[in-house]
């Protein structure tokens, strides 16, 4: 209590010395404010990639395994591919099953947009994928709504179909789907269940298309394969991905890089698939973010180092103005701690209001950023204590050496001073 006792009057004679200059201590402040404002401005850029990129690898799966293939354009490139590789093709899915360890579920893919569907919708048409039933554990969804195609569904290539939520909202309504039918080109498909909703992200990762969750329509593999035609399956490989799950425990990116050796075997380096591992992919983002952060962070220090600057500098021409105050108080009894009390309260003072005002423009600048430029943005709380942490500690330490140099002053003479 005593100390705050102590504090309190310096506290007052800080806040009034401070408006007495209300111009120069705003300038004073506007090295703190966009210092501090650029710290918050520049870790919320950050924290915003990084949560978009971490709903992007949870949306991939962790322990997922994506295999892509690269599908030819054309004729020309088809044929010139097809002089090195096969293709990605039922034998690279035998071949993984059979000859890589520690998987837990796996399924290839066939994927392809339909020309034509029943009911019409005015939105994106939805994308149709054949895969095996364990597709559901790999990707770890939910039905909400009727059940998920089985083995038996496509062992008997039955025309059965679960749809993503946003693909039965727009052919099918709000209305109970299941028992209901689509029609993909010109076959009839029943819909057996509904998916729950999935997170989506707008990020990416190249060599990997992904197509939104929720707009599928997901038939089983045998089906898609014996009641579909693609219009341009001439460009196409027998199978466009595979999906793959590894046990807990196992590194994913120690069996991507078996994968990647049983299919570099098989497809002769023709650089015709991409394999991308989730779990890689997180650990890529923590480095990069990590080296992000503290460039960032140094670039926003120099603004913050100005800042501090200006406080010495000030606090320095505030001494010399107040000489004959400082001559005074000394004369009267007050001690050399005292007086470095006085001017460290004053030079925080000026740090802590201007930490304030730039956590205010920080917070602005962010907003204007996700709006103008389109990025994701996050203000997280330890940005903001950072931030002003650093603001005061560097209003404390940059006020150290005007407030020595005013406890210094001799009083005889600083009285004498004019």
């Amino acid at each position: 209590m005593s100390m705050i006792a102590d504090i309190l009057p310096e506290i007052k004679m800080g806040l009034s010395s401070l408006l007495v200059h209300k111009l120069r201590s705003l300038l004073t402040m506007l090295g703190m404010i966009f210092g501090v404002g650029a710290v918050v401005a520049m870790l919320s850029i950050t924290a915003g990639a990084q949560k978009e990129m971490m709903s992007y690898i949870d949306l991939l799966g962790v322990n997922n395994i994506i295999i892509e293939a690269k599908e030819a354009v054309d004729r020309n490139e088809l044929q010139a591919r097809r002089a090195i590789s096969p293709g990605m093709s039922f034998r690279d899915f035998r071949s993984i099953a059979e000859n890589v360890q520690g998987l837990e579920a796996l399924t290839p893919r066939k994927r392809f947009k339909p020309q034509k569907v029943l009911p019409k919708t005015a939105s994106d048409p939805p994308i149709l994928i054949g895969v095996l039933p364990n597709y559901m554990q790999i990707n770890s969804l939910k039905v909400v709504e009727g059940r998920f195609f089985n083995d038996e569904d496509n062992d008997r290539s039955a025309p059965v179909c679960v749809l993503g939520e946003s693909a039965k909202v727009n052919l099918l309504g709000y209305d109970p789907a299941v028992g209901k039918f689509v029609k993909i080109n010109d076959t009839w498909l029943q819909v057996v269940g509904v998916l729950a909703p999935q997170a989506t992200a707008d990020t990416g990762v190249e060599g990997l298309e992904v197509a939104s969750g929720n707009n599928l329509v997901i038939a089983p593999l045998n089906t898609v394969m014996r009641r579909f035609e693609d219009s341009n399956s001439y460009l196409k490989d027998e199978i466009d991905g595979m999906y793959i799950r590894v046990k807990n425990g196992t590194d994913s990116i120690e069996t991507s890089n078996v994968i990647n050796a049983i299919l570099t075997a098989t497809h002769k380096d023709a650089g015709d698939y991409a394999i991308t591992v989730p779990a890689g992919l997180l650990e890529q983002r923590r480095r990069t973010g990590f080296i992000f952060n503290v460039v960032m962070i140094c670039i926003a220090g120099i603004s913050l180092l100005v800042g501090g600057i200006g406080i010495m500098n000030i606090m320095l021409a505030t001494v010399l103005e107040r000489t004959r105050e400082i001559g005074i108080r000394r004369a009267i009894g007050a001690k050399q701690r005292d007086i470095i009390r006085q001017f460290l309260t004053e030079a925080v003072l000026i740090s802590i209001m201007g930490g304030l005002l730039g956590i205010i423009f920080g917070v602005t600048l962010s907003q204007i950023i996700a709006s103008a430029a389109g990025w994701s943005t996050v203000v997280t709380t330890s940005s903001i204590a950072v931030a002003f942490g650093v603001s005061c500690g560097i209003g404390l330490v940059f006020g150290i050496y005007p407030a020595m140099q005013a406890a210094r002053l001799d009083p005889i003479e600083a009285i004498r001073y004019e």
